[in-house]
């Protein structure tokens, strides 16, 4: 593997190191819940990234304890992160984890330096922090700490249940500052599930944990994503995932279209050719400039997603001010609309 160079953000952050290649212990742990995983476990130099500028991200700082996902998601976008490492992006990104072990230390340090100010730091935007590595590691906990401690606002995005290990953290961090919390869903159809999220708690599990913040006081949203072309995206389909994340008690619901980058396109269109080859043309034509599909379908779901959302009685989110905490002594629908925003999640 190539650690010597690795940079977070090849684009903005030039070629300075983020650890050195001494400081990489590799672990395997022969447990059920573990087997076929590597661990690198590395003391980082850095916690807090800066998103780039060309990015269509409502924030500006995320921090990722982790690199590559035991989710194993097929579409996901962070395949291409691995490369990096001159690790596979197939089944690498989904079995070779790095593990950044001083991220809570890091993050605190930073949070303390009088060149921070406060910015809303977001979670879970590139590889999911409560993977199952989460349950070993135990990094979060940490990491919520030092940022309710400076009452700085921050932002989870998630498809792991372990989050409610963290119920009386993200609470003690409600109360001096803003935080948003969601939960990916992009359907509930449990086939589709086994095969395109296979390391994930099922749909119906990440609808209780919404169901247990709510309940806990905590509003959460859900980022209905990725609405999957031909396989996810049918009106009774869309009509009983949004039906059932009302029932769930969220607060708010995020359509986005399944989007496949180049690291993720491959591995993906690989998956669908193995499990439904005959939509592999169809993949080739709605994706042919790129990325992104068309607009207008895009708009399509979206305008729909959300006239099943006003008649499930899902209302839009309203997001507060930050707080501070007071001063120490001591330091089927028309194809026009707007466009949803895209993630860096899926």
């Amino acid at each position: 593997m190539r650690w010597d160079n690795l940079v977070e953000n090849p684009a903005t952050t030039g070629n300075s190191a983020l650890f050195t290649a001494d400081a990489v212990t590799t672990r395997t742990f022969d447990t059920p819940e573990f087997r076929g995983i590597t661990f690198h476990e590395i003391r980082a130099r850095s916690i807090v990234n800066r998103v780039p500028g060309a990015s269509r991200m409502p924030f500006e700082w995320t921090v990722n304890p982790y690199r590559g996902c035991s989710h194993a998601c097929v579409y996901c976008f962070a395949r291409k992160t691995h490369s990096y490492l001159d690790l596979d992006t197939g089944l690498g990104f989904d079995s070779q984890i790095v593990v950044k072990t001083n991220a809570p230390e890091l993050l605190r340090a930073q949070l303390a330096s009088s060149r921070w100010h406060g910015a809303h730091i977001a979670m879970g935007t590139n590889v999911d922090c409560y993977q199952r590595a989460e349950g070993r590691y135990r990094l979060m906990p940490g990491i919520i700490a030092a940022l309710r401690d400076h009452a700085n606002p921050f932002s989870i995005l998630t498809k792991g249940t372990l989050i409610l290990r963290d119920l009386d953290l993200l609470r003690q961090a409600t109360e001096v500052t803003d935080v948003g919390i969601s939960v990916s869903v992009g359907f509930v159809d449990d086939a589709l599930w086994r095969t395109v999220e296979p390391g994930t708690p099922s749909p119906a599990r990440r609808l209780d944990a919404v169901r247990t913040l709510s309940e806990h006081g905590i509003d959460c949203g859900v980022l209905m994503a990725p609405v999957i072309p031909f396989l996810g995206d049918h009106p009774d389909q869309l009509r009983a995932t949004v039906r059932a994340i009302a029932a769930a008690g969220a607060t708010s619901v995020t359509p986005l279209v399944l989007h496949l980058r180049p690291g993720a396109r491959e591995w993906y269109i690989q998956w669908l050719g193995n499990h439904h080859p005959h939509l592999v043309r169809r993949y080739e034509r709605l994706y042919a400039e790129g990325a992104y599909a068309p607009k207008r379908y895009q708009r399509r779901i979206t305008r729909y997603v959300h006239e099943l959302a006003a008649e499930f009685g899902i209302g839009p989110s309203h997001r507060g001010a930050a707080r501070r905490l007071p001063a120490r002594k001591e330091q089927h629908a028309p194809l026009d609309g707007p466009g949803p925003t895209q993630l860096t999640l899926l």
